[in-house]
């Protein structure tokens, strides 16, 4: 699995159909339309996503790796 640094997740997220809410501090917080779920995303500087979290995130969101 390719990490992404927190900006990089936040753009496919967009793409995915997901829409920025609000940002609190460096945390970009989403929300779907079709889906209860809301997602926050750490965004330090250019720095990536630990695998853990990335993973979390990507199984909430419904991303596969190919969509990486």
């Amino acid at each position: 699995m390719k990490t992404l640094s927190g900006k990089e997740f936040t753009k496919l997220l967009e793409r995915k159909g997901w829409i920025l809410k609000r940002i609190n501090g460096s945390h970009f917080i989403f929300s779907h339309p079709d889906k209860i779920e809301i997602i926050s995303v750490p965004v330090h500087k250019n720095d990536d996503l630990k695998k853990g979290l990335q993973k979390k995130l990507m199984s909430i969101a419904d991303i596969s790796d190919n969509d990486l």
